[in-house]
């Protein structure tokens, strides 16, 4: 039942957006209520992701197959939220409230969910590592996660110090596509959701 709610959301999430720019990065703009510094909105609304599911990994009974999903995520997270805040240059740089607290609606429940679900619903044994679906989703994962990381380093060395302006990146995938570092995540989570196998 979840399941098929959040994906509606999902659904809808996606329809209204091809409607409205969410108002962060280049797109932000007055008259989306308070604003705080984009540092500390990155880290409020990731962190939840990573603490969620160290609590079920610490807390539950989990099979090797699932910690190690837990781990993949926790890695991914602990990035997003510790680490790259305070890589990238933001000096200056707000974000909406109202877009860190809906980051923080959505990594909640997305978070609980799948903890819940490695915690307590998971049948994976030791043949899990052997499957087809595990090979070709480690493989994604990880080759999405070095997209990502390698798209957000230059992104984040656009600019010189001192430096304001917007810049266009180029090399590696920004030859072809405009965001590889969203796709990269596209990739991790495709991944991801193939070595899981579940909805």
């Amino acid at each position: 039942m979840y399941d098929l709610v959040w994906s509606g959301m999902a659904l809808a999430t996606f329809v209204l957006l091809q409607f409205v720019n969410a108002p962060y990065g280049r797109h932000i703009e007055k008259g989306w209520g308070k604003e705080i510094s984009n540092r500390t909105g990155w880290i409020i609304m990731e962190l939840p992701s990573f603490l969620i599911i160290l609590y079920f990994a610490i807390s539950s009974r989990q099979s090797n197959y699932a910690l190690l999903l837990s781990l993949f995520w926790l890695v991914h997270y602990f990035n997003r939220s510790i680490i790259f805040p305070f890589r990238i240059n933001t000096l200056g740089k707000k974000i909406p409230l109202i877009i860190a607290l809906s980051a923080i609606l959505f990594n909640t429940i997305n978070a609980c969910l799948n903890g819940y679900f490695f915690a307590y619903l998971e049948s994976y044994d030791q043949s899990s590592f052997l499957q087809w679906n595990f090979w070709i989703g480690i493989v994604v994962f990880l080759f999405g996660f070095y997209i990502n990381q390698r798209s957000d380093y230059i992104l984040m060395n656009l600019r010189k110090p001192g430096e304001t302006n917007y810049k266009i990146p180029f090399g590696f995938l920004f030859k072809y596509i405009s965001c590889p570092n969203h796709f990269g995540e596209i990739m991790q989570w495709s991944g991801f959701a193939l070595m899981a196998w579940n909805w």
